[in-house]
């Protein structure tokens, strides 16, 4: 047990106990609860082990259930004894369940000493609550441990939202205040170096499983701090997963498996959204597990499966405004650590030319990701950025960097039925003139909608029976399996 706060009450009787009132001070009350606890076995302790608390994964029914002012209100009294009662420096030597374990009894004694009526039921969601806000997230915990949920959305202290199945709706889920919502911001950011207050108000993060996490802390946001995380499922989406959902036809996806094994450049286009992470993730499962692969990202959010992996991550600057590493920075330094594919996260501004470079040198199957609606669009914004840049170049030598670094894009969308779709898998030909050519090998053509509103469409080929990396992959023999997936979606067409 930890540790009392204050000395008051140590010539106190294990068994004497104060008449309730309302002028007593918190620091008397949490003191009884450790003095009470091992002498008085008759005390009225509700049964804390008669029913076990069920994983959290298991309830999200948790999640949409309404609470009235009164259980927060509760809450507050029982959290203000429970910090006031444990020595905190003691509870971080602690192992997460031993912990957890230690607060659970110490609430349960400040229930019972405070006489709050409650139900099991009651007081299990009170523990875990409680057990969240001092070790977890606190109420986003529900959230995070459900599997279905792409994104959660926290608006100030009591507007939450997530999206599920591509649509977006409200959850009874609050928080105590804004107060709360900014600490277990600082908590999340905290664990990556990261800070989050009034003087750098906004910050971008990652959960421990890779969970991109964004905050913007007032006085930015004026009606609290917004939170946006966009959850990973535990489980790792492959392409054969994604060909069940729709996403890519079988034939579809055997064309871009054989892409990432010929080490093809790919540039990932799409919205916000769209799942472009996503896809990036599912192509890095064909690259050869004997190749050293380096990823550079804002922060690192990518789960690749091969066994040599070098994840390298950029830093912001630091209060005197020093320090910053930024995505340029990474990339630069990752061609001097001898990698056979550079991957880039998201691709935001002059770091293309770099990676560019890193396409045309040498290091074949490089990847990125990128925002842009369509791939003639994303032509267009990678040469903006190295305008951006500052690099003076021609157009026509920006264009031929481009035609000779980039072999495919495969371009993501978000339908407007919440579904994504991967709708173009686009060759870059060469150049004509000034014209960058492309060819689309694979489209995704929709025909219409059901009664449910739900999108109905079709991935059809292009009828182009030998594209423009076939000598690629012909020499990694891959040639009539490329074949094949072409000839049986021409087939499929027809």
């Amino acid at each position: 047990m930890f540790g009392r706060r204050g000395n008051d009450d140590v010539g106190r009787p294990a068994g004497a106990r104060p008449a309730p009132a309302s002028s007593q001070q918190k620091t008397v009350d949490a003191a009884l609860v450790l003095s009470a606890k091992p002498a008085e076995p008759s005390a009225p302790v509700t049964p804390r082990r008669a029913v076990e608390a069920p994983p959290l994964a298991s309830e999200p029914r948790q999640v949409q259930r309404e609470r009235n002012e009164n259980y927060y209100d509760t809450k507050s009294q029982v959290f203000a004894a429970l910090i006031d009662t444990i020595d905190l420096s003691q509870l971080a030597k602690l192992d997460p369940e031993s912990a957890r374990e230690e607060i659970r009894d110490i609430v349960n004694d400040i229930i019972a000493i405070k006489n709050f009526a409650m139900s099991i039921a009651e007081q299990e969601e009170l523990l875990e609550d409680i057990c969240n806000d001092v070790l977890g997230y606190g109420p986003l915990e529900p959230l995070l441990a459900r599997d279905d949920i792409a994104d959660i959305m926290v608006n100030g202290s009591r507007n939450v939202y997530i999206e599920v199945n591509g649509k977006v709706e409200q959850t009874s889920i609050r928080f105590r205040d804004n107060q709360q919502l900014l600490n277990i911001c600082q908590r999340i950011v905290s664990q990556v170096g990261r800070r989050v207050d009034e003087s750098s108000p906004i910050c971008d993060a990652r959960l421990p499983d890779g969970s991109r996490v964004n905050v913007i802390a007032p006085p930015l946001a004026i009606d609290g701090t917004a939170l946006t995380i966009r959850k990973f499922k535990k489980d790792k989406l492959t392409l054969d997963q994604l060909v069940k959902f729709g996403a890519i036809s079988p034939q579809g996806a055997e064309v871009l498996k054989i892409i990432g094994r010929v080490r093809c450049n790919v540039v990932i286009s799409g919205g916000t959204g769209s799942g472009k992470t996503t896809l990036l993730n599912c192509l890095t499962n064909y690259v050869d597990r004997d190749e050293r692969v380096i990823t550079c990202e804002d922060s690192a959010e990518l789960q690749l499966q091969q066994p040599h992996v070098v994840r390298l991550e950029t830093r912001p600057p630091n209060l005197e405004g020093e320090g910053e590493v930024t995505m340029r920075d990474l990339v630069k330094n990752c061609l001097r650590m001898r990698p056979e594919r550079i991957i880039v996260g998201e691709v935001r501004g002059p770091e293309v030319f770099d990676l560019l470079q890193a396409m045309n040198t040498g290091h074949d199957g490089s990847m990125g990701t990128i925002h842009s609606n369509s791939p003639r669009e994303c032509l267009n914004r990678m040469e903006s950025m190295i305008a951006m840049g500052g690099f003076s170049l021609p157009q026509k030598t920006v264009r031929e960097i481009l035609v000779g670094s980039i072999d495919v894009i495969v371009q993501a969308a978000r339908l407007r039925d919440g579904s994504r779709r991967i709708t173009h898998i686009t060759e870059v030909i060469g150049l004509e003139g000034d014209v960058i050519i492309t060819q689309d090998l694979v489209v995704y053509n929709i025909k219409g909608e059901d009664a449910s509103g739900r999108l109905i469409g079709e991935h059809v080929s292009t009828g182009i029976g030998r594209p423009h990396f076939w000598d690629r992959a012909r020499y990694y023999g891959e040639e009539q399996r490329l074949a094949n997936a072409l000839e049986a979606m021409e087939k499929r067409a027809d």
